[in-house]
């Protein structure tokens, strides 16, 4: 029997890992495809390469969190406890492909909060949920895509201010590329010092790594200040093809930083599934083959999510794609340092919401902008449903 539910464990993880590589991708390359930065193709090799390198390389492990931070398991049979965290893998799987097929941006850490919700309701009522992380993911459904949207609606405002308003904007563009250069480093290279494990190994304190990052800032924006003279011409298309080099920067970041951060939503579950069954486990493999899950995830149905968020909520050039992106990885960066609950996925969509706003409300397609909000406020229920529901069959078969 504990064979067996270990291998459905592994299989499971896969297939999570495969489902947030299918889901998830939009949050990085989705604008860059949108904008015609990159083709779709070169998004998706691009994207798998990065995630399985973020994963492998720098990818967190929270288990602990998983385990403990969502429901007690103090008073939970070890067995129960493995065929509760199976049931939230399969639940949170099972509500994101059918989210992905449907073309629909959905929070996979959700997705296993709520499969790790239903687990804890059933086996120890409602006194064995922890309401507060749950209340926390509830705000997160309002908070993650206002902060997106207002920062990228001031970005992509700043923009248009300080450049395409100007008589000549590729003059001004050249002034201020430096700065848009220099802050977008900065922000790529604190997150990666601040929530990685790479920062825990270096052993810095938070201002030395704001110095640091500061530092690296400035000499790429003096580079990029040099590199931007070389554009000539005029005319927003130049302003354009400026902004272009930024935003596939912008991207890369967010792809190898969600392998990074999102691994641990696959392989979390099974890692409590084999630390109960071997006491010690390598979690190094584990990140490996989360990592590959999600590459496979990416290059089989990455395409589907990365059209809606990418093409239908509001019309995207590169300019608009880049205050995405820089504004989603400024908002997680802030989210992870004060603690606070943000999705990514809420995010990016909101961001992408923030900026079709800057060019008026019929710029967005409210259709589609409801259809994702359903599927946000389905999440937790259907996940919580879906997970009682498999833990009772896994129950009666074990």
């Amino acid at each position: 029997m504990l064979i067996a539910i270990i291998i459905i464990a592994i299989f499971s993880g896969l297939y999570m890992a495969w489902n947030i590589g299918s889901n998830d991708v939009a949050n990085s390359m989705s604008t860059a495809v949108g904008a015609k930065a990159i083709s779709l193709r070169q998004a998706l090799i691009i994207a798998s390469i990065l995630n399985f390198l973020g994963a492998v390389l720098v990818g967190k492990h929270v288990t602990d969190t998983v385990k403990g931070g969502i429901v007690d398991v103090s008073s939970i049979a070890k067995t129960d406890v493995m065929l509760g965290f199976l049931a939230a893998l399969l639940s949170a799987s099972i509500f994101v492909t059918l989210s992905t097929w449907k073309e629909l941006p959905v929070s996979t850490t959700h997705a296993i909060v709520g499969g790790v919700t239903g687990f804890g309701l059933i086996q120890g009522g409602l006194s064995a949920i922890k309401w507060d992380t749950l209340g926390k993911v509830v705000i997160s459904w309002a908070l993650s895509p206002l902060a997106g949207a207002l920062l990228a609606f001031l970005v992509f405002g700043i923009i248009r201010f300080f450049i395409f308003a100007k008589k000549e904007p590729v003059r001004y563009a050249k002034k201020l590329s430096p700065i848009f250069i220099a802050l977008t480093i900065f922000i790529i290279f604190l997150s990666i010092f601040m929530k990685t494990r790479a920062g825990e190994i270096l052993g810095f304190e938070t201002t030395e790594y704001v110095l640091i990052s500061a530092l690296i800032a400035l000499i790429a924006g003096i580079i990029g200040g040099f590199l931007a003279k070389r554009f000539s011409g005029k005319g927003y298309e130049i302003v354009e093809r400026m902004f272009r080099r930024l935003q596939i920067m912008t991207s890369c970041y967010v792809a190898f930083s969600h392998g990074a951060n999102d691994v641990a939503n696959a392989i979390a579950p099974v890692a409590v599934v084999l630390a109960i069954a071997w006491k010690e486990i390598d979690t190094a493999y584990l990140l490996a083959f989360g990592g590959f899950g999600i590459a496979l995830g990416i290059l089989t149905w990455g395409y589907k999510v990365i059209r809606t968020v990418g093409g239908k909520i509001t019309s995207l050039t590169n300019t608009r794609g880049f205050s995405v992106d820089f504004s989603a990885a400024t908002v997680v960066l802030a989210a992870s340092k004060l603690g606070l609950p943000i999705s990514t996925t809420h995010v990016v969509v909101g961001a992408v919401v923030g900026v079709g706003l800057a060019r008026g409300l019929a710029a967005i397609d409210l259709s589609i902008i409801k259809r994702i909000v359903l599927s946000w406020l389905l999440t937790l229920p259907a996940t919580i449903i879906t997970s009682i529901l498999i833990y009772i069959g896994l129950s009666i078969i074990f």
